[in-house]
């Protein structure tokens, strides 16, 4: 069946009774992006520590002086299928077995990375870019699979041709400058556009043109027409009184999260105005909050204390070249030693890096801070990434929670008592034991009787970071009831704006009175990603009337939402938030389409199969909901849901 083109706006126009059209657009003209050549002019060392950084290599043209995998007719089989990298007439080629339709020849259009490892970029088809899995070990001088144990079709969702992998809509806009996706729902492809391939000066440092001026001419620049610059033209400043612009601005990439726009946001919005960030899932992060999956930096470091006495990015990193300020155990003791550090008066003063304090051999990894305080995982194969967390080894969390720690990562031989028995003999006094929100966390991730008092209490708990307390409300939302979301409701107000949007959707399980009193004050607040939970609240509710003002207010909270879903109409993810909401709504049509163009864009998405085929029933189309259980068996042979279906339609 051939989906409808507008469907996307369709489903938009379902939420009529709150917002009849979306919200006109607050935009606000902005300089143009002039390009790192022409920074380069004045800021010549700069220039010269970002040309050696990992930033101004994350995308690049491909050629000789960029391209460092074998293309001298390397061949490489993995899972039965064969690539050949070559070269021809000065240009790149993979030919790949592993790919929709057949073998294909794909031309190499973009190099992504210099260490430790380099991938390759394609275009599928016209305007679309997908990376490919197998890529360049910088190290080991070899070509290896990203997902060696994934046996994936190239119908499936997760292989490397398929929506996951796209590079317009994943990768690029941590990877560029001015980066916009420019996705037609319509057309269904893409019309990508950027300033500048690469992570250049006006990634972080925002458009220069009205700089340039500035510095062409400062005597005229109050002449500026461009609103929101500063006086030295720029729309963002980086300043020491003001550490959080800096980290929000490095977390717009560096963390697990989902994106409101069509690409880059200007430089100086801020992350929540611009992103929702991954709270402490299971899967991503552990239940103690450590790593798990790959989540980047940013949700690690907000659980750090580092981070809530004002330590921020470039305390440890140079900004321009990336590189560590100081090598080894010298990045922590320029402030954790007997003379401190002026900047962070609150930190005791004593010999940290003595084996004193870690109990190993000078000089060997025992004794490196990283070890003990800053576990590594790795991603991608080969690629280290560390928690950022800063945490103090708790093996005694690991005996309780099955949680990793610093201790046996190393001691891999020894039990997890062995390591608290160690800690506690060496520390006897330390404050880091006893209980821990991981221990509620965990517990209600297991669904073992979840403790909802606990949890409500971690989110009411101040000194605890927001993104812990904000998880403790998102894992109530499925058993919360409406005396818990009352319980909740004071949290709408909390200070932190992860806290705030997790309290707003809590409100679901409130009636529609109550809920839609207690969140109208979130459908204005100052981040967006609170405004969007509101409004995710409000335009499904059944309301008759609402004051003008509460009605202004969620047509415009209403419209970014939107405009936030409609800028990743690429993503299958989305649509299933749109056939969701048309359940909500009671359009089984609109729910339909938006279902099947979830299987469309991910075959291996059962649940979206089985809303068709449930949908279907429930509107007595017989015949239809067969048809999409055989196209759902054909992507999916043998799924045991979907097997229950096939048996009873047999019956």
């Amino acid at each position: 069946m051939l989906l409808p083109r507008c469907l996307l706006p369709a489903l938009l126009c379902l939420w009529a009774g709150i917002a009849v059209a979306q919200a006109p657009s607050t935009g606000t003209s902005s300089p143009d992006y002039v390009g790192t050549a022409t920074c380069s002019g004045c800021h010549v060392n700069e220039t010269a520590a970002w040309k050696t950084s990992h930033h101004a290599q994350a995308w690049m043209e491909p050629g000789p002086d960029t391209v460092d995998g074998d293309f001298g007719n390397a061949d490489f089989t993995a899972r039965g299928r064969t690539t050949r990298f070559f070269t021809e007439n000065g240009d790149y080629f993979i030919e790949t077995e592993d790919a929709p339709d057949g073998s294909r020849t794909f031309k190499v259009i973009g190099v992504a990375g210099i260490a430790p490892l380099q991938q390759y970029l394609v275009e599928t088809e016209p305007g679309r870019i997908q990376s490919f899995d197998v890529v360049w070990d910088q190290e080991e001088k070899r070509w290896y699979h990203l997902y060696p144990d994934q046996e994936l079709k190239p119908s499936d969702g997760l292989h490397w041709s398929g929506p996951y992998k796209n590079w317009n809509a994943r990768c690029a806009e941590c990877h560029a400058t001015g980066f916009q996706k420019n996705y037609s729902q319509r057309e269904r492809n893409y019309s990508s556009r950027q300033a500048e391939i690469g992570v250049g000066c006006e990634a972080c440092h925002g458009p220069g043109e009205a700089h340039v001026a500035w510095a062409r001419d400062r005597e005229t620049y109050a002449a500026s027409p461009f609103p929101g610059t500063g006086e030295s033209g720029l729309l963002i400043g980086f300043t020491k009184a003001l550490p959080e612009t800096e980290i929000q601005q490095c977390a717009g990439c560096h963390s697990r999260r989902e994106a409101f726009e069509d690409g880059n946001p200007l430089p100086g919005t801020p992350f929540h105005d611009a992103y929702r960030l991954s709270l402490l899932r299971n899967g991503l992060y552990h239940a103690d909050g450590q790593i798990q999956d790959e989540v980047y930096v940013y949700g690690s470091f907000l659980q750090s204390k580092m981070y809530a006495k004002g330590v921020r990015c470039t305390n440890c990193h140079e900004p321009h070249s990336g590189q560590l300020k100081a090598e080894g155990n010298a990045i922590c003791t320029q402030c954790h030693s007997p003379a401190g550090n002026d900047a962070f008066p609150t930190l005791s003063k004593k010999p940290y890096d003595n084996p004193s304090h870690h109990f190993h051999e000078t000089g060997t990894a025992g004794a490196e801070c990283k070890s003990c305080h800053m576990i590594e995982r790795t991603y991608m194969g080969i690629d280290g990434r560390r928690d950022h967390s800063f945490r103090v080894p708790r093996p005694d969390l690991s005996a309780r929670l099955d949680t990793p720690n610093a201790c046996n990562d190393c001691h891999a031989d020894k039990s997890a008592s062995w390591a608290e028995a160690e800690l506690e003999k060496r520390f006897p006094d330390s404050p880091h034991r006893g209980s821990h929100f991981g221990e509620v966390l965990a517990e209600a991730r297991q669904n073992t009787g979840v403790r909802s008092d606990d949890l409500l209490a971690i989110a009411q708990q101040t000194s605890l970071p927001g993104i812990v307390r904000a998880s403790a409300l998102e894992l109530l939302l499925p058993s919360a009831t409406p005396a818990l979301a009352g319980d909740a409701a004071a949290l709408i107000q909390d200070p932190d704006p992860l806290v705030r949007a997790a309290a707003v959707a809590l409100q679901q399980h409130a009636p529609t009175p109550e809920r839609i009193q207690r969140i109208s004050p979130a459908l204005s607040d100052p981040a967006k990603a609170v405004r969007l939970a509101a409004a995710r609240l409000v335009a499904t509710a059944r309301i008759s009337h609402m004051p003008d003002a509460l009605s202004q207010a969620a047509a415009r909270a209403t419209g970014e939402w939107q405009q936030s879903l409609a800028n990743k109409a690429d993503f299958p993810e989305i649509h299933l938030v749109l056939g969701g909401t048309a359940l909500v709504m009671r359009n089984a049509q609109a729910a339909v389409a938006a279902f099947e163009e979830v299987t469309r864009l991910d075959p291996q998405m059962v649940n979206a199969w089985v809303m068709q085929v449930r949908i279907k029933l429930a509107i007595r189309d017989i015949a239809g909901a067969q048809l999409s259980l055989q196209k759902a068996l054909l992507a999916n042979p043998g799924d045991p849901t979907l097997e229950q279906y096939r048996q009873q339609f047999a019956q």
